[in-house]
Protein backbone atom coordinates (compact mmCIF):
# COMPACT_ATOMS: atom_id res chain seq x y z
CA UNK A 1 0.00 0.00 0.00
CA UNK A 2 1.15 3.52 -0.92
CA UNK A 3 0.41 7.18 0.80
CA UNK A 4 1.31 10.19 -1.14
CA UNK A 5 1.55 13.49 0.98
CA UNK A 6 1.61 16.79 -0.37
CA UNK A 7 2.72 19.90 1.77
CA UNK A 8 1.70 22.82 -1.17
CA UNK A 9 2.56 26.50 -0.58
CA UNK A 10 2.72 29.47 -3.45
CA UNK A 11 6.70 29.13 -3.89
CA UNK A 12 6.60 24.94 -3.21
CA UNK A 13 5.44 21.85 -3.25
CA UNK A 14 7.06 19.10 -0.76
CA UNK A 15 5.80 15.43 -1.56
CA UNK A 16 6.65 12.35 0.46
CA UNK A 17 5.64 8.79 -0.61
CA UNK A 18 4.76 6.45 2.12
CA UNK A 19 4.65 2.55 1.72
CA UNK A 20 3.66 -0.15 3.60
CA UNK A 21 4.29 -4.25 3.21
CA UNK A 22 1.11 -5.12 5.43
CA UNK A 23 -2.35 -3.19 6.01
CA UNK A 24 -1.81 -3.66 10.10
CA UNK A 25 1.72 -2.51 10.13
CA UNK A 26 2.87 1.61 10.16
CA UNK A 27 4.03 3.67 6.89
CA UNK A 28 7.53 3.80 6.33
CA UNK A 29 8.98 6.85 4.10
CA UNK A 30 9.68 5.98 0.17
CA UNK A 31 10.62 9.05 -1.59
CA UNK A 32 10.30 12.62 -1.29
CA UNK A 33 9.73 14.87 -4.27
CA UNK A 34 9.75 18.94 -4.92
CA UNK A 35 7.54 20.70 -7.58
CA UNK A 36 6.48 23.97 -7.76
CA UNK A 37 3.98 25.93 -5.77
CA UNK A 38 0.19 24.53 -6.31
CA UNK A 39 -2.61 26.74 -4.73
CA UNK A 40 -6.12 26.80 -6.65
CA UNK A 41 -7.36 30.19 -5.33
CA UNK A 42 -4.64 31.57 -7.73
CA UNK A 43 -3.97 28.57 -10.33
CA UNK A 44 -6.36 27.98 -13.05
CA UNK A 45 -6.70 24.02 -13.29
CA UNK A 46 -4.96 24.01 -16.70
CA UNK A 47 -1.44 25.30 -14.57
CA UNK A 48 -2.59 22.91 -12.21
CA UNK A 49 -2.41 20.30 -14.58
CA UNK A 50 0.64 21.73 -16.47
CA UNK A 51 3.12 21.58 -12.84
CA UNK A 52 1.72 17.88 -12.39
CA UNK A 53 1.90 16.79 -15.87
CA UNK A 54 5.31 18.47 -15.97
CA UNK A 55 7.09 18.04 -12.83
CA UNK A 56 5.55 15.36 -10.57
CA UNK A 57 4.59 12.66 -12.65
CA UNK A 58 8.42 12.25 -14.22
CA UNK A 59 9.97 11.91 -10.63
CA UNK A 60 7.02 9.46 -9.81
CA UNK A 61 7.83 7.43 -13.48
CA UNK A 62 11.61 7.40 -12.71
CA UNK A 63 12.51 6.72 -9.30
CA UNK A 64 13.97 3.14 -8.36
CA UNK A 65 10.93 0.72 -8.40
CA UNK A 66 13.74 -1.40 -6.55
CA UNK A 67 12.71 0.00 -3.11
CA UNK A 68 9.33 -1.64 -4.09
CA UNK A 69 11.25 -5.16 -4.58
CA UNK A 70 9.54 -6.10 -0.87
CA UNK A 71 6.52 -4.95 -1.62
CA UNK A 72 3.46 -5.99 -3.29
CA UNK A 73 3.50 -3.28 -5.60
CA UNK A 74 5.50 -4.61 -9.16
CA UNK A 75 3.31 -3.99 -12.06
CA UNK A 76 3.61 -0.43 -13.64
CA UNK A 77 0.42 0.82 -12.63
CA UNK A 78 1.58 2.80 -9.36
CA UNK A 79 -0.68 5.33 -9.41
CA UNK A 80 -3.48 2.58 -8.65
CA UNK A 81 -1.80 1.77 -5.76
CA UNK A 82 -1.29 5.18 -4.00
CA UNK A 83 -3.99 7.30 -2.04
CA UNK A 84 -3.21 10.64 -2.22
CA UNK A 85 -3.66 13.10 0.43
CA UNK A 86 -2.79 16.74 -0.51
CA UNK A 87 -2.43 20.14 1.78
CA UNK A 88 -2.34 23.20 0.09
CA UNK A 89 -2.99 27.13 0.96
CA UNK A 90 -5.71 27.99 -1.07
CA UNK A 91 -7.41 24.98 -0.43
CA UNK A 92 -10.51 26.71 0.86
CA UNK A 93 -14.10 24.72 0.68
CA UNK A 94 -14.63 26.02 -2.28
CA UNK A 95 -11.39 25.46 -4.01
CA UNK A 96 -11.27 21.89 -2.27
CA UNK A 97 -13.75 19.79 -5.20
CA UNK A 98 -11.56 21.90 -7.94
CA UNK A 99 -8.47 20.24 -6.86
CA UNK A 100 -9.47 16.59 -5.81
CA UNK A 101 -10.89 16.76 -9.87
CA UNK A 102 -7.78 17.66 -11.00
CA UNK A 103 -5.69 15.46 -8.70
CA UNK A 104 -8.37 12.36 -10.29
CA UNK A 105 -7.96 13.16 -14.04
CA UNK A 106 -4.25 13.58 -14.20
CA UNK A 107 -3.01 11.14 -11.57
CA UNK A 108 -5.97 8.56 -11.50
CA UNK A 109 -4.80 7.57 -7.68
CA UNK A 110 -6.51 4.85 -5.41
CA UNK A 111 -8.24 8.00 -3.38
CA UNK A 112 -7.54 11.28 -3.53
CA UNK A 113 -8.50 13.69 -0.45
CA UNK A 114 -7.69 17.76 -0.27
CA UNK A 115 -7.83 19.82 2.68
CA UNK A 116 -6.15 23.71 3.82
CA UNK A 117 -2.64 24.10 5.10
CA UNK A 118 -4.57 24.79 8.27
CA UNK A 119 -5.70 21.05 8.76
CA UNK A 120 -1.91 20.61 7.35
CA UNK A 121 -0.35 22.37 10.50
CA UNK A 122 -3.17 20.98 13.01
CA UNK A 123 -2.88 17.40 12.22
CA UNK A 124 0.96 18.01 12.03
CA UNK A 125 1.48 19.60 15.37
CA UNK A 126 -1.74 18.07 17.69
CA UNK A 127 -2.10 14.48 15.52
CA UNK A 128 -5.31 13.00 17.32
CA UNK A 129 -5.17 15.26 20.85
CA UNK A 130 -6.80 18.31 20.95
CA UNK A 131 -4.84 21.82 20.95
CA UNK A 132 -4.45 25.38 19.17
CA UNK A 133 -2.55 24.95 16.19
CA UNK A 134 -0.98 28.31 14.17
CA UNK A 135 0.85 28.63 11.39
CA UNK A 136 3.24 31.57 11.68
CA UNK A 137 5.43 32.27 8.74
CA UNK A 138 4.66 35.27 6.25
CA UNK A 139 1.18 35.43 6.76
CA UNK A 140 -0.60 33.60 10.38
CA UNK A 141 -3.28 31.55 10.70
CA UNK A 142 -4.46 29.41 13.64
CA UNK A 143 -7.56 27.53 14.61
CA UNK A 144 -9.24 25.22 17.35
CA UNK A 145 -8.51 21.54 16.81
CA UNK A 146 -10.45 18.89 18.99
CA UNK A 147 -8.45 15.86 17.83
CA UNK A 148 -10.03 15.26 14.41
CA UNK A 149 -11.57 18.48 13.25
CA UNK A 150 -10.99 22.12 13.53
CA UNK A 151 -13.94 23.25 15.44
CA UNK A 152 -13.00 27.25 15.60
CA UNK A 153 -10.86 29.14 13.50
CA UNK A 154 -10.16 32.83 13.86
CA UNK A 155 -10.00 34.99 10.74
CA UNK A 156 -6.62 35.38 9.77
CA UNK A 157 -7.71 38.53 7.26
CA UNK A 158 -4.30 38.78 5.89
CA UNK A 159 -1.01 41.26 6.92
CA UNK A 160 -3.32 44.59 5.71
CA UNK A 161 -5.95 43.87 8.27
CA UNK A 162 -4.65 41.21 10.25
CA UNK A 163 -1.99 38.07 10.30
CA UNK A 164 -0.47 39.35 13.70
CA UNK A 165 2.54 37.50 14.85
CA UNK A 166 4.00 37.02 10.72
CA UNK A 167 6.91 38.30 9.24
CA UNK A 168 5.04 40.37 7.20
CA UNK A 169 3.45 42.47 9.91
CA UNK A 170 6.72 42.19 11.60
CA UNK A 171 8.56 43.62 8.81
CA UNK A 172 5.66 46.54 8.64
CA UNK A 173 6.59 47.31 12.26
CA UNK A 174 10.24 47.43 11.70
CA UNK A 175 10.20 49.79 8.87
CA UNK A 176 8.30 51.72 10.24
CA UNK A 177 10.13 51.97 13.26
CA UNK A 178 13.61 52.36 11.88
CA UNK A 179 12.27 55.65 9.85
CA UNK A 180 10.54 57.01 12.53
CA UNK A 181 12.55 56.15 16.15
CA UNK A 182 15.59 58.13 16.46
CA UNK A 183 17.08 55.31 18.65
CA UNK A 184 17.46 53.34 15.14
CA UNK A 185 18.76 55.64 12.92
CA UNK A 186 22.06 53.39 12.81
CA UNK A 187 20.25 50.33 12.51
CA UNK A 188 18.21 51.94 9.67
CA UNK A 189 21.43 52.66 8.02
CA UNK A 190 22.33 49.33 8.39
CA UNK A 191 19.82 48.05 7.22
CA UNK A 192 19.43 50.15 3.85
CA UNK A 193 23.13 49.69 2.92
CA UNK A 194 22.90 45.49 3.59
CA UNK A 195 19.65 45.36 1.75
CA UNK A 196 21.25 47.86 -1.26
CA UNK A 197 17.68 50.21 -0.77
CA UNK A 198 16.47 53.44 -0.47
CA UNK A 199 13.33 54.70 1.63
CA UNK A 200 12.33 55.37 -2.09
CA UNK A 201 12.52 51.59 -3.26
CA UNK A 202 10.62 50.55 -0.10
CA UNK A 203 7.77 52.80 -0.58
CA UNK A 204 7.65 51.69 -4.02
CA UNK A 205 8.02 47.92 -3.24
CA UNK A 206 5.14 48.10 -0.78
CA UNK A 207 2.73 50.55 -2.59
CA UNK A 208 3.55 50.08 -6.19
CA UNK A 209 4.86 46.47 -6.42
CA UNK A 210 2.87 42.40 -6.43
CA UNK A 211 3.76 40.42 -3.56
CA UNK A 212 4.25 43.61 -0.60
CA UNK A 213 3.63 41.18 1.74
CA UNK A 214 6.97 38.78 0.57
CA UNK A 215 9.17 41.68 0.95
CA UNK A 216 8.06 43.06 4.27
CA UNK A 217 8.88 39.68 5.50
CA UNK A 218 12.18 39.51 3.77
CA UNK A 219 13.38 41.75 6.74
CA UNK A 220 13.35 39.04 9.01
CA UNK A 221 16.35 38.08 7.96
CA UNK A 222 18.34 41.01 9.01
CA UNK A 223 16.16 41.46 12.38
CA UNK A 224 17.17 37.99 13.92
CA UNK A 225 20.73 39.54 13.43
CA UNK A 226 20.10 42.37 15.66
CA UNK A 227 17.88 40.89 18.37
CA UNK A 228 20.71 42.43 21.32
CA UNK A 229 18.67 45.43 20.61
CA UNK A 230 16.29 46.53 23.20
CA UNK A 231 13.92 47.85 20.72
CA UNK A 232 13.82 45.28 18.08
CA UNK A 233 13.82 42.28 21.14
CA UNK A 234 10.73 44.13 22.39
CA UNK A 235 8.76 44.06 18.86
CA UNK A 236 9.52 41.09 17.99
CA UNK A 237 7.98 39.99 21.10
CA UNK A 238 4.88 42.44 21.08
CA UNK A 239 4.29 40.95 17.57
CA UNK A 240 3.66 37.13 19.44
CA UNK A 241 1.73 39.02 21.79
CA UNK A 242 -0.27 40.58 19.81
CA UNK A 243 -1.23 37.33 17.92
CA UNK A 244 -2.02 35.53 21.19
CA UNK A 245 -4.58 38.30 22.37
CA UNK A 246 -6.03 38.68 18.68
CA UNK A 247 -5.71 35.36 17.06
CA UNK A 248 -6.29 32.55 20.31
CA UNK A 249 -7.91 34.50 23.15
CA UNK A 250 -10.99 34.08 21.34
CA UNK A 251 -10.63 30.33 21.90
CA UNK A 252 -10.75 31.06 25.53
CA UNK A 253 -8.95 27.58 25.84
CA UNK A 254 -5.61 28.46 28.10
CA UNK A 255 -5.92 25.01 29.15
CA UNK A 256 -4.51 23.44 26.04
CA UNK A 257 -1.15 24.18 24.60
CA UNK A 258 -0.77 25.75 21.90
CA UNK A 259 1.32 24.73 19.03
CA UNK A 260 3.01 25.84 16.45
CA UNK A 261 4.68 25.79 12.33
CA UNK A 262 6.86 28.14 10.56
CA UNK A 263 9.21 30.03 9.81
CA UNK A 264 8.85 32.75 12.46
CA UNK A 265 7.99 30.41 14.98
CA UNK A 266 11.29 27.86 14.52
CA UNK A 267 13.58 31.02 14.72
CA UNK A 268 12.22 32.79 17.15
CA UNK A 269 11.11 30.29 19.48
CA UNK A 270 12.78 32.25 22.61
CA UNK A 271 11.25 35.50 21.78
CA UNK A 272 7.67 33.02 21.05
CA UNK A 273 8.29 31.36 24.57
CA UNK A 274 8.47 34.94 26.61
CA UNK A 275 5.47 36.23 24.87
CA UNK A 276 3.12 33.09 25.73
CA UNK A 277 4.61 33.39 28.98
CA UNK A 278 3.22 36.96 29.60
CA UNK A 279 -0.18 36.10 28.20
CA UNK A 280 -0.72 32.95 30.14
CA UNK A 281 -0.04 30.32 27.30
CA UNK A 282 2.09 27.17 27.11
CA UNK A 283 4.15 26.61 23.98
CA UNK A 284 3.82 22.56 22.49
CA UNK A 285 5.62 21.63 19.38
CA UNK A 286 7.15 23.96 17.09
CA UNK A 287 7.90 23.02 13.20
CA UNK A 288 9.75 24.37 10.53
CA UNK A 289 7.49 22.39 7.94
CA UNK A 290 4.33 20.35 8.84
CA UNK A 291 5.90 17.71 6.46
CA UNK A 292 7.28 15.85 9.24
CA UNK A 293 4.20 15.57 11.17
CA UNK A 294 2.55 14.75 7.95
CA UNK A 295 4.35 11.92 7.75
CA UNK A 296 3.61 11.09 11.63
CA UNK A 297 -0.15 11.50 11.13
CA UNK A 298 -0.07 9.16 8.06
CA UNK A 299 2.10 6.54 9.10
CA UNK A 300 -0.34 4.93 10.99
CA UNK A 301 -1.94 1.73 10.30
Amino acid sequence: MLRLIADSGSTKTDWTLLVTTNPMMSFEVLATFKTQGITPIHQSPADIRQILCNELLPQLSTFPRAKLANSMILDNDLMQHIELYFYGSGCTPAHVPVMKQVLSEVMSPKSVEVYSDLMAAARSLCQHEAGIACILGTGANSCLYDGNDIVKNTPALGYILGDEGSGSVLGRLFLNAIFKNPKLETLRDEYLTEAKLTQADIIRKVYSEPMANRFLATTSTFIIKHLENPVIRQMVIDNFRHFFRSNTEPYGRKDLPVHFVGSMAFHYRPQLEEAARQEGYTIGHTLQSPMEGLITYHSQA
